[in-house]
């Protein structure tokens, strides 16, 4: 085998899949290195223009500029506060209406997928959306932007076969112990299902992080607004006041870019700290539960 791994076609082809796969690597993170250079540029060595990697001279006055309110403080507090209810909401529903529907014995279950799948295929739309949050009175509540994607249709369905993976003998051995069916749920299967779940939770976590358009439409109050509103308002009024808060500082010592910048770093490292600890469940979570239908 080893003989065979060394032959003349399997390095050409080693050799451009790693050059391919540095190529791609390079392509992906030129972006976000050239967006951490920009932040930490001085506004002169930005006029100059360019491709520029690696400032000469390192300056946080963007970063001071951004944080001299609590406007930008303020939004990334919201935002880990509706990252971290929003996806233990997804995460409880989801597993909750994924459970029974494993289940082979219940009743209604052909029908119930079909109308799951019916939603993946189609959408009430905006407004309808709209004139159901509100006469929730969830209107400008932090709640209009979890209730209404509390649960996945893509990661129901992944989950619910999943589950049907887990081997039926452990749940019967949990009654005849006397355990109950939320008993069977929340002590066997989830904690079965970790790798599942860490990797639903990071897919509804980014997409709480990353909430936008629902907090426009939504939320009223400049205060509650997450940190993704907040960003919207510094790419397009770097040069004023940013959010609603008098700044201290003179924007026009500063360029516009590196705000714009800086704004955007700020606002994408929390999420990215999320990776390094679920990276051991993501790679086999994500496959799990996508061969049964």
């Amino acid at each position: 085998m080893p003989m065979k791994d060394n032959t003349l076609g399997n390095r050409i082809f080693n050799a451009v899949n790693y050059s391919l796969l540095i190529l791609v690597s390079c392509v992906a993170i030129i972006p976000f290195i050239y967006i951490l250079a920009i932040s930490f540029a001085t506004p002169q060595e930005v006029a100059k223009g360019g491709l520029l990697l690696f400032p000469s001279e390192f300056t946080l006055g963007a970063y001071q500029y951004i944080f001299s309110t609590d406007t930008m403080t303020r939004g990334l507090l919201v935002s880990i506060y509706i990252t971290v209810l929003g996806t233990f909401v997804n995460l409880l529903f989801t597993s909750l209406m994924a459970y029974p529907l494993a289940r082979p014995n219940l009743r209604g279950r052909r029908f119930l997928m079909l109308m799951i799948l019916i939603t993946m295929l189609f959408s009430g739309g905006m407004i309808p959306t709209y004139f159901v949050v509100k006469a929730f009175g969830m209107i400008n509540t932090y709640w209009s932007l979890i209730i209404p994607t509390a649960i996945s249709a893509f990661n129901l369905i992944v989950l619910k076969n999943f589950f049907q993976q887990i081997p039926d003998s452990l749940e019967d051995s949990a009654k005849i112990d006397g355990c109950n069916d939320l008993g069977i749920l929340f002590r066997i299967v989830l904690p079965l299902s970790m790798p599942a779940m860490a990797t639903f939770g990071l897919f509804y976590a980014v997409g709480h992080w990353n909430t936008f358009f629902n907090a426009v439409m939504y939320i009223n109050d400049s205060e509650k607004f997450p940190v993704q509103i907040i960003l919207r308002q510094i790419v397009l009024l770097s040069q004023d006041q940013i959010g609603d808060s008098t700044s201290q500082q003179d924007p026009t010592d500063y360029m516009p870019q590196t705000i714009r910048m800086a704004a955007i770093v700020v606002a994408t490292i929390p999420i990215l700290l999320i990776y390094p600890f679920l990276q051991k469940h993501f790679a086999k979570g994500v496959m799990l539960g996508s061969v049964k239908g």
